[in-house]
Formats: structure tokens, C-alpha cells, sequence
């Protein structure tokens, strides 16, 4: 990925870690809470099988509607809807 795009989506995956403060469910490995940033890059890197920053100019498309569709997920659980 370009520079330029790669800052880009990382501040994109950053204000979805912002957003997901707090609604991330309690974890036995985490017991001093999780942390979204993690679980953010995480996620992504479990989605697309490499880190965001490897992946071609091509693919940003799909990273963003994937952030928008995992902050939407998770936010969904949180609340009880379930999402798994």
C-alpha cells in the first residue's frame, strides 16, 4: 500500500478503535479490559490474511467497508444483538 493510503487507513482503523472504547465485551485473557486498537488490527488481519499496510492501493475500498461493517458488528453484539 502507498504511503499516503496507508496513513489514511490507519487513521480510519484509529477513529473505529476510538469508537469501539468501552463496547468491546469482557475477555478472560484481557482482565484489564480490551484494548479496540488491537482488536481493530487485528480483526483486519484475520479478514484480509496480512496486515492492512501490505495489502495493494487496489483493496482500500474493501478495508473501509469492512471497518464500517466490523464497528457496526460489534457494536450490534454489544448491545445484545448478537453478530456471531
Amino acid at each position: 500500500m502507498s504511503p499516503d493510503l496507508k496513513r489514511e487507513v490507519w487513521a480510519e482503523m484509529r477513529e473505529v478503535g476510538d469508537r469501539l472504547q468501552g463496547v468491546l465485551g469482557a475477555d478472560v485473557r484481557h482482565p484489564r479490559g480490551r484494548n479496540p486498537y488491537a482488536h481493530v488490527a487485528g480483526c483486519v488481519k484475520e479478514k484480509f490474511g496480512c496486515s492492512y499496510g501490505e495489502l495493494p492501493d487496489e483493496r482500500v475500498g474493501e478495508v473501509r467497508r469492512y471497518l464500517i461493517e466490523l464497528e457496526a458488528e460489534e457494536k450490534s453484539r454489544a448491545a445484545g444483538g448478537g453478530g456471531d
